[in-house]
């Protein structure tokens, strides 16, 4: 298999899989329909490029440095989590537009990839395995193809949960529908704690 193309798999496994960004992905466009959810998607892809550019040309070193550093981002991390799924917990699953609730934007979305333990991994394990030489070419490809494949596994997820739309037309519904996502991101805040 050429560079590329094992460059797009490895994206594709790290991108497609659950994850609390996905998961958020699934919520926005169930709850706020798939234009709105492309929003956080957008944000969580540049979010993602530009974390595994930096880390590409170097972040990884500094945090190899301080290892205090990559712990504060992981807890910063889980405490974003918690405080996600408290919020939907919190939310009374009301149908009305423009009720307040924008849990899909685009900084959310960029922010998660930040605080993402997922996100730190997958650039720092990607990065090492096809751009360990440092070559900044490789760098700029790398995030290219990387890119693409974010933004198309996030916008699967948003697509996916506006496909549950229909089954959501019940305030009742949508409360039980959120506090599931709540109760995963909260999985997702306590594994990253464990590990």
């Amino acid at each position: 298999m050429n560079l590329f193309l094992s460059m797009a798999a490895f994206a594709l496994a790290a991108s497609i899989s659950p994850g609390p960004v996905n998961l958020v992905s699934l919520g926005a466009g169930a709850r706020h329909g798939l234009r709105v959810a492309l929003r956080h998607v957008a944000g969580a892809t540049l979010g993602f490029i530009l974390l595994l550019v930096l880390v590409g040309l170097g972040l990884h070193e500094v945090l190899s440095q301080w290892p205090w550093l990559t712990r504060g981002i992981r807890l910063a991390g889980v405490v974003f989590l918690l405080y996600m799924a408290w919020r939907l917990a919190a939310d009374d699953g009301a149908l009305q537009p423009g009720d307040g609730v924008r849990v899909a934007s685009f900084l959310h979305g960029a922010l998660m990839q930040w605080l993402n333990p997922k996100a730190w991994l997958a650039a720092i394990a990607g990065m090492g395995a096809f751009v360990a030489d440092g070559d900044v070419l490789l760098v700029w490809q790398f995030a290219a193809i990387y890119g693409v494949v974010c933004y198309l596994s996030l916008a699967c997820w948003a697509y996916a949960g506006t496909c549950l739309r229909p089954c959501l037309q019940e305030a009742r519904r949508v409360r039980v529908f959120n506090r599931v996502l709540a109760g995963l991101l909260v999985g997702s805040a306590v594994y990253l704690l464990l590990v």
